[in-house]
């Protein structure tokens, strides 16, 4: 054999060889990996959510519920896991107490319970009570009182009390906030939130504790109650005192202040300290010019009085 046929077959050998170590030592790596279990998906947790927009008060069906799975921990407080959950209730499948967006979570308070109807009732906080008082298109704002809002009751009342001294009477008027931040439940019979077109009512329903129930009662009875629209998500409470004519300044005052038939002067004169008589008198217009002229008393004889 030639010495060059030799090298190459050498050469062959020694390359065959290598690639047989090296497949050896890289095959079963490969394998392994490739033999691996794939990473489990992240777990979830499954809650109940509408699969499209749920009006205010509709009876809940299959259509409008879906089930997504949230990251442990991300579910809301009175979720559900599952659409059955929802519709298999007793007395039948719930309503919506309020109106809820698509992939907006399904909780127990936005529905009706086990038998509850969809009435006023259901849409009263635990421990408030829900008390109605009387309005008009101007105690009721105009008519922009919603459901859903939240307002101020101002109380109105005469305090005036017996005559004075002189015999004059001095009407004492003040208002006074009652409560402040009260939800409105409903307008008439309108308890839908959604609502959006003014509406001239003739009651409104607020959701009130059982002391400020009391106070309205009261108040109700006491003078004129109206109410002051909140701006949407205001929640202060104000520190406010009562506001009399006086604050007002004088012309309010003295816009109040009046005679009670004629009484004080009667009684004025009679001490002689009123406005004596000075006899009769008539009034001339000519254009702009007013005058008053006295009246001799034969002149009332002749008839110009």
């Amino acid at each position: 054999m030639r010495p060059a046929t030799i090298i190459s077959l050498g050469a062959s050998t020694a390359l065959g060889v290598g690639a047989l170590i090296v497949a050896r030592l890289w095959m079963p790596n490969h394998v392994a990996n490739a033999q691996a279990p794939a990473a489990p998906p992240p777990q979830g947790v499954p809650v109940v959510v509408a699969a499209q927009p749920i009006p205010y008060g509709v009876k809940l069906e299959a259509k409008y519920l879906t089930v997504v799975k949230l990251p442990p921990g991300a579910a809301p407080t009175g979720a559900y896991s599952s659409v059955n959950q929802i519709l298999s209730q007793q007395g039948g499948p719930p309503t919506s107490l309020t109106p809820m967006q698509a992939q907006e979570p399904v909780l127990a308070s936005k529905l009706t319970g086990v038998g509850e109807r969809a009435t006023l009732a259901a849409l009263i906080t635990p421990g408030m009570r829900a008390y109605t008082i009387a309005i008009n298109e101007v105690s009721g704002t105009g008519g922009h009182v919603m459901p859903g809002d939240r307002v101020d009751v101002v109380l109105t009342r005469d305090i005036s009390s017996a005559l004075d001294t002189s015999g004059s009477a001095q009407r004492r008027l003040m208002s006074n906030i009652v409560s402040q931040n009260l939800r409105v439940l409903g307008v008439d019979q309108n308890a839908n939130p959604t609502t959006a077109a003014p509406i001239v009512a003739h009651s409104a329903t607020l959701e009130v504790s059982v002391q400020d129930a009391e106070r309205l009662a009261l108040a109700a009875q006491s003078g004129t109650l109206s109410l002051a629209l909140r701006k949407t998500g205001a929640s202060e409470i104000e520190q406010v005192r009562p506001v009399q004519a006086a604050d007002l300044g004088p012309a309010g005052a003295a816009a109040l202040r009046g005679p009670v038939g004629g009484r004080h002067r009667a009684a004025g004169a009679a001490q002689g300290g009123g406005p004596r008589d000075e006899g009769p008198s008539v009034i001339i217009v000519n254009g702009d010019a007013i005058a008053k002229v006295k009246v001799p008393a034969d002149g009332v004889r002749a008839g110009f009085l």
